[in-house]
């Protein structure tokens, strides 16, 4: 996006959120500014046009997936897909968040190298930009893959999310030693500060918790796992993002949250500038998404850390041969100090058998569901 481009976009949006803090009183909740920032059409950071996804900031993309990384990110997790097919005897594929389209492209064609041909490869993505960019790189697999808007009252496959989960909405609360605030947004001049007011909401989480700390609470993600329950009548779900189970998450010297921004292949904490031209995100609860799949009527297959899954899905034989490249960004997502602990692989099944819920391929080993 050219720089007078962005600016128009960040000018307007700010005019957006500046009317929605008018209409509610002067204060506007974080995630309603997070919702607003991230997806308001056309001028959202993931509804304006821009390249988002990329391997280096000279691409003008502003970081960088495990799709994009490597090409056998989707490849080990296809097998993975695979088995949950059979197990479901389902022939779909669901993917939230589809991003580049590149992880859509890894699992369609190394699930038919598998000798599984999916029957429909449906992509859910509030992204109208996102989308015409996923139709350009999946051209090759026909009428397989289909968009919808909306869930359908049933779904029977296998489903996957890419960081998805971190893009959903937060809200933030605040502790100032005696009780909690709900951090919102509120007008400063033609910009935006920081507002709290008096909340009921807490942390799931006993503490302890030092005054000033900042956090963040998931309803909007667990939610959407709820609905993917109810609707969800046999299958399997895999999300994969970045986060910790609950004790982790709120421990106390977590006392600034995990609220970040992404610009550039650069990181900052302040999502009140360069609104909707660069990415906000928080870390997952791994806990309160576990909690909200079991209380919707799903088994929890597992949860463990990327690398992990990865190796239990057979990267490490996906690399024999691979070239110097794709070796060293192969390594990325499986190294300690990239992305190999951080981001998290969890999964869930409906009706799919108790061998299967034994053993899932790739929480055969480290698995960490004893954490949650």
């Amino acid at each position: 996006m050219q720089l007078n481009q962005s600016a128009s976009v960040s000018a307007a949006l700010s005019k957006l959120i500046h009317a929605a803090i008018s209409r509610d009183g002067g204060w506007l909740a974080f995630d309603r500014f997070m919702a607003m920032a991230l997806y308001a059409p056309g001028l959202g950071y993931y509804t304006s046009h821009g390249r988002k996804f990329g391997t280096l900031p000279q691409s003008g993309s502003d970081f960088v997936t495990a799709p994009e990384l490597s090409p056998l990110f989707g490849r080990a997790l296809a097998r993975q897909v695979e088995q949950a097919l059979q197990a479901s005897d389902t022939r779909e594929v669901w993917e939230f968040g589809a991003g580049s389209g590149a992880l859509a492209a890894q699992l369609l064609g190394a699930l038919a190298e598998l000798g599984q041909q999916v029957e429909h490869y449906t992509i859910v993505d509030l992204s109208g930009t996102l989308r015409e960019r996923q139709r350009e790189r999946l051209a090759a697999f026909g009428d397989r893959v289909r968009w919808v808007d909306a869930l359908p009252a049933q779904i029977a496959g296998v489903i996957v999310g890419n960081e998805v989960l971190d893009a959903m909405p937060v809200q933030l609360l605040h502790f100032d030693g005696t009780q909690w605030f709900e951090r919102g947004v509120v007008a400063h001049g033609e910009g935006f500060a920081w507002g709290d007011r008096p909340s009921v909401q807490k942390p799931p989480f006993d503490g302890p918790f030092a005054a000033g700390t900042v956090t963040e609470t998931h309803q909007q993600a667990q939610a959407f796992i709820a609905t993917l329950a109810e609707r969800l009548t046999r299958g399997a779900a895999f999300f994969i993002d970045y986060g910790f189970p609950e004790t982790e998450y709120y421990h106390p010297q977590r006392d600034g949250g995990t609220l970040m921004c992404h610009r550039a292949h650069l990181a900052d904490t302040d999502p009140l500038v360069d609104i909707g031209i660069k990415d906000i995100t928080a870390h997952v609860n791994f806990t309160g998404i576990a909690l909200a799949a079991q209380n919707a009527g799903l088994d929890v297959l597992g949860y463990t850390t990327q690398a992990h899954f990865l190796i239990n899905c057979g990267v490490m034989e996906l690399l024999e041969g691979a070239d110097l490249r794709t070796t060293a960004n192969t390594q990325k997502l499986l190294t300690e100090h990239e992305m190999g602990e951080l981001f998290k692989v969890i999964a869930f099944a409906k009706g799919c058998g108790a061998a299967f819920n034994a053993e899932p391929l790739g929480f055969s080993g480290g698995d960490r569901t004893h954490t949650l």
